[in-house]
């Protein structure tokens, strides 16, 4: 059909992102904006006012079809899902905490300290051990 994509792809049910690593965050946004965070984009280096593990975030992305968002309004918090990049794996760009191979302890250090010099909220390991925590009681005690 002109002007109509088609894509054959069999009867079998499609998995995006099979066989990947997995994990799943508590991610809350603290600022006085909305904040859209795209399917593909390193979720450790997401907006600094979106508060969650950044550590067990590095190399990874929000497990989402291509061309998707998740968007934190300003007070909210959820879990997101997130899945290890593939490929070589070397990130360059983004918010510029992270530039070379995902897989060097010195890139994920070096990256840890840019984050915490700039005010990313999650970098540090005490914020790391309790943001998500807090972002949990909030959520039982009907806060955020």
């Amino acid at each position: 059909m002109a002007g109509r994509a088609a894509y054959l792809y069999g009867d079998d049910p499609i998995e995006i992102n099979a066989g990947r690593a997995r994990t799943a965050l508590t991610v809350r946004n603290t600022g006085d904006r909305a904040v859209q965070v795209g399917s593909h984009y390193h979720f450790f280096e997401v907006n600094r006012a979106l508060s969650f593990d950044r550590g067990q975030a590095y190399g990874m992305h929000l497990d989402l079809p291509a061309g998707t968002a998740v968007r934190f309004e300003p007070g909210d918090t959820r879990e997101v899902e997130l899945v290890a990049y593939a490929g070589h794996r070397r990130l360059v760009g983004f918010s510029a905490l992270v530039d070379g191979g995902l897989g060097s302890a010195d890139t994920r250090a070096s990256a840890l300290r840019r984050a915490e010099a700039r005010g990313f909220l999650g970098a540090r390991s005490e914020d790391r051990d309790t943001t998500v925590d807090a972002a949990r009681r909030e959520d039982a005690k009907g806060g955020f």
